[in-house]
């Protein structure tokens, strides 16, 4: 059996319904929230994880990945696919090769802010 902290659960009788009222009108629509809800599934993984950071700092093509992690290309380029749907990724061609970068400047963002957060806590 686990002890519940004193915090976990609210005893108060009284609902501070301006402050609901207040919240629930800027409340993004549910579609928005379930879409934002699978964007962070996304990083939910190690290996995606790593992918990203190797494309923070450089873009890369689906050989060099695979070396870098020790990987199948097949493995990384199923990883890539996840991204891409996730718009987390973009590609580019040039000749054969495929090189892979992060999509825009807010991927960067939402991922080193991750690693701030992460950092603040060891």
């Amino acid at each position: 059996m686990t002890k519940r902290n004193q915090w976990d659960r609210c005893d108060c009788k009284v609902i501070h319904e301006d402050v609901v009222n207040t919240v629930k009108e800027k409340m993004p629509p549910e579609e928005t929230l379930y879409d934002l809800a699978e964007l962070f599934k996304v990083f939910g993984d190690t290996t995606r994880v790593k992918i990203l950071w190797a494309l923070d700092k450089s873009e890369m093509c689906v050989c060099d990945l695979a070396v870098l992690l020790n990987m199948t290309q097949s493995a990384v380029s199923h990883q890539l696919r996840i991204l891409r749907q996730a718009r987390l990724v973009k590609y580019r061609k040039e000749g054969k090769i495929v090189y892979y970068s992060l999509d825009d400047e807010h991927v960067k963002q939402i991922f080193e802010q991750g690693l701030v957060h992460i950092s603040e806590r060891l």
